[in-house]
């Protein structure tokens, strides 16, 4: 399908990072992907036709679509989840669609990821929780559940950075959906990531506990030089909660660009339907 010429005129598929990174961090972007497109079966219609993406240390980007659009696609083919069919991802100094499985599991290893329904063990401790985020790298000891000392530490402060350390030795399950989405985040932190994937992070929260998450996430990604990808469908809260917005319909992106720049009119193309194009 071919994007509607006017909803992305005078605006990229990529944009330079947020003025408050320092120039060191923001020499080169730590996701790059550049015409991709996947299909998940030979005879299949493309999920994502020609996408193009950056994504640099820092920054937020609120990626926006419908049910269908691709979003969940892109965000499994940037850790080899989603099969790319061709053109090229770059995530975090890997060449993805050339990966063997041991260099997944490395690749997956940096990238923490949210998820809507915060897949937390319930029975155990919110502590537990959090250093589940150390398995990767943390050998034998924390396998059999025997985490080290400094990840017990490690933990902890992820607990405060988030708000919630008060709730270290509760059961994850006794919390509220904010608080589960917050102990989430502290783990995914606690793999030291480079960059974080959160799909539809707030599609189960109310709104206020919505933008509370939004803001932990944006000031999470300023404060440790990490792009954070957010998926969503709420105009607002991206435009209130990013530095950037893509805008995906039909596997293409549609719009792009600077949150500042954009408005609900133009975003509106996002959310199209193909029949309301013009009809002469």
């Amino acid at each position: 399908m071919t994007a509607n010429p006017s909803s992305v005129e005078n605006f990229q598929t990529t944009a330079p990072p947020p003025t408050d990174a320092s120039a060191d961090r923001r020499a080169k972007p730590l996701v790059t992907v550049r015409d991709l497109k996947v299909r998940y079966s030979q005879d299949a219609p493309l999920v994502l036709d020609g996408v193009d993406l950056d994504l640099y240390p820092g920054e937020t980007v609120a990626l926006l679509g419908s049910s269908g659009s691709g979003k969940s696609t892109l965000m499994k083919s940037l850790t080899g989840f989603a099969p790319i069919t061709s053109g090229q991802v770059d995530a975090a100094g890997f060449d993805v669609a050339g990966l063997k499985p041991r260099q997944l599991r490395e690749l997956r290893a940096q990238v923490g990821q949210v998820f809507q329904q915060f897949n937390l063990i319930g029975r155990v401790s919110v502590m537990t929780n959090v250093l589940t985020g150390s398995l990767h790298r943390a050998g034998v000891p924390n396998l059999l559940g025997s985490f080290r000392s400094a990840d017990r530490k490690r933990a902890l402060q992820l607990l405060e950075r988030v708000g919630i350390a008060e709730k270290a030795n509760a059961e994850a399950r006794t919390l509220s959906g904010g608080q589960q989405q917050r102990v989430a985040i502290a783990r995914a932190l606690m793999q030291n990531p480079r960059i974080i994937l959160a799909d539809e992070p707030v599609a189960s929260l109310d709104p206020k506990m919505s933008k509370s998450v939004l803001e932990l996430l944006r000031s999470i990604a300023r404060d440790e030089g990490i792009p954070v990808l957010i998926s969503m469908h709420v105009l607002p809260l991206a435009m209130e909660h990013s530095d950037r917005i893509v805008g995906l319909r039909h596997g293409e992106i549609v719009v792009s660009g600077p949150t500042p720049a954009l408005d609900p009119e133009q975003l509106a193309a996002v959310y199209e339907l193909d029949d309301e194009e013009d009809d002469e």
